[in-house]
């Protein structure tokens, strides 16, 4: 299978621009950037990533012990709609103590050549998901089960992206993965702009609303979640 070129950033958002019906602007305005997130699904932190935009420091700031769970993950598919709503409501109230955050150091294996793939570790890598994290969300959620070493070998270039990987990022970042198909140029059989299972969409919104919690708060919530789903 042939690898998608890297086209330059004006291209990459005009791409997910026409997989949303939207008309390409460029340079992108906030107005633009605003508009092609509620379209997309994807934070305007990840559409600064697609158009080579500075994201501000706060958005790297991690405890690189936490992020979300394998235990967490699952346990908020399996809650209702309205203890999924809690459970986020949760989430959205704890902020991080002061000094327990620290910059994104990346690791030499974390440093990727330009890329499609390399593109989505780092929206992933937003959400304070490595490779490991990444791969344990993915299964739960979409059923693409692989190794943490597949997930970094996507990144690195050396596995090209295919429809199921496409399915699996689609899910965990909780976009329509027509959005991903037309970003990336990557031919999906069912890339009809259907939305993520209401689960897997707040899951993702989950994972990305704990990015900036700690290890400690993390293991909070999942026993909140408990709590929710014995209700």
């Amino acid at each position: 299978m042939e690898t998608p070129t890297f086209p330059d950033p004006d291209v990459r958002l005009a791409r997910l621009a026409a997989a949303v019906g939207l008309p390409a602007e460029w340079p992108p305005t906030e107005e633009f950037l605003d508009g092609l997130q509620r379209r997309t699904g994807l934070h305007v932190h990840d559409l600064m990533l697609v158009a080579d935009l500075p994201l501000p420091e706060t958005a790297w700031l991690f405890d690189e012990t936490a992020g979300a769970s394998s235990s967490l993950v699952s346990r908020s598919l399996a809650l209702p709609a309205d203890g999924r709503r809690l459970l986020r409501a949760r989430a959205r109230s704890l902020t991080a103590p002061a000094g327990t955050l620290a910059p994104w150091q990346p690791r030499p294996y974390e440093r990727y050549p330009e890329g499609f793939g390399s593109l989505l570790l780092r929206m992933l890598a937003l959400r304070n998901l490595n490779w490991s994290g990444t791969a344990k969300a993915m299964c739960l959620m979409s059923g693409v089960c692989k190794a943490a070493s597949t997930i970094g070998a996507v990144g690195r270039g050396a596995k090209p992206l295919d429809a199921e990987m496409l399915d699996g990022f689609a899910a965990t970042l909780g976009v329509p993965v027509a959005v991903l198909a037309g970003l990336t140029g990557v031919p999906h059989p069912s890339a009809d702009g259907r939305e993520p299972a209401p689960e897997v969409a707040d899951t993702a919104g989950l994972i990305r609303e704990i990015r900036h919690l700690t290890s400690d708060q993390e293991r909070g919530l999942t026993a909140y979640a408990d709590e929710l789903g014995t209700d």
